[in-house]
């Protein structure tokens, strides 16, 4: 079962939901942010995208200490998936689940438009069914989007394969025309050393059904669920 965990302030919270159990069939309960532990079952944790907490203070700081969040640690510390998307990549580095920050886009100004980003690591649980450069067409909806760390911990991403998507133009070239929000190294998402906790900026859940513009990001919510399947 999938766990989709909601904040005051949530906003994707429901189109996870729907993309897992309509585009995808898989069980999917969406989970209060003051509950101390996930539901019994659960295989798979997200943390979908919003205003958490009306991102007072800064994104996802205050969110970060939510009880839930304690389970969600000792779930991703015995190697279970999470993947977390806009806001939940923003909580998953302010929680320290994820190395690095999410800070105001360059142009200071709110993005929400179709991107490409290219997949650098499959890797992952979400990229297992994907292919290195593949370029997928997903959108971003944010305003705190843009990725920074410091040059140590960026040679540590780059070393370890850490770096799992770049901004990209759709045949797959960096370019900073590309870049929508100034993100170092056009760095769109992440994963832990672990590899089973992925935090990335767009969101493939407004990517599910041709009808909303593209199917690009079922392969992400696909390959996690295909993961938790027993072997046949």
């Amino acid at each position: 079962m999938f766990a989709v965990v909601r904040f005051p302030g949530s906003n994707d919270d429901r189109d996870m939901q729907f993309a897992l159990r309509s585009a995808l069939g898989a069980p999917c309960e969406l989970v209060w942010h003051k509950q101390a532990e996930l539901p019994p079952g659960t295989r798979a944790v997200l943390l979908p995208g919003g205003f958490s907490y009306g991102d007072y203070l800064r994104t996802g700081a205050m969110a970060r200490f939510s009880p839930i969040m304690a389970a969600v640690r000792r779930f991703a510390d015995a190697g279970g998936p999470v993947l977390g998307t806009c806001n939940g990549f923003q909580i998953l580095c302010e929680a320290g689940l994820l190395p690095g920050a999410l800070l105001r886009n360059t142009s200071l100004q709110y993005r929400c438009r179709w991107v490409h980003i290219r997949t650098e690591s499959t890797d992952t649980p979400f990229t297992r069914t994907l292919r290195v450069g593949q370029a997928l067409r997903i959108p971003i909806s944010h305003g705190e989007g843009r990725y920074h760390a410091d040059a140590e911990t960026l040679a540590r991403l780059k070393g370890n394969g850490q770096i799992v998507f770049r901004y990209s133009t759709p045949d797959g070239r960096l370019a900073e025309e590309a870049n929508p929000n100034g993100s170092l190294a056009h760095i769109a998402g992440v994963c832990n050393e672990g590899r089973n906790v992925l935090g990335l900026m767009p969101h493939p859940e407004r990517a599910a059904e041709a009808l909303l513009g593209s199917t690009d990001g079922l392969p992400l919510l696909r390959g996690v669920l295909e993961a938790l399947l027993p072997a046949s």
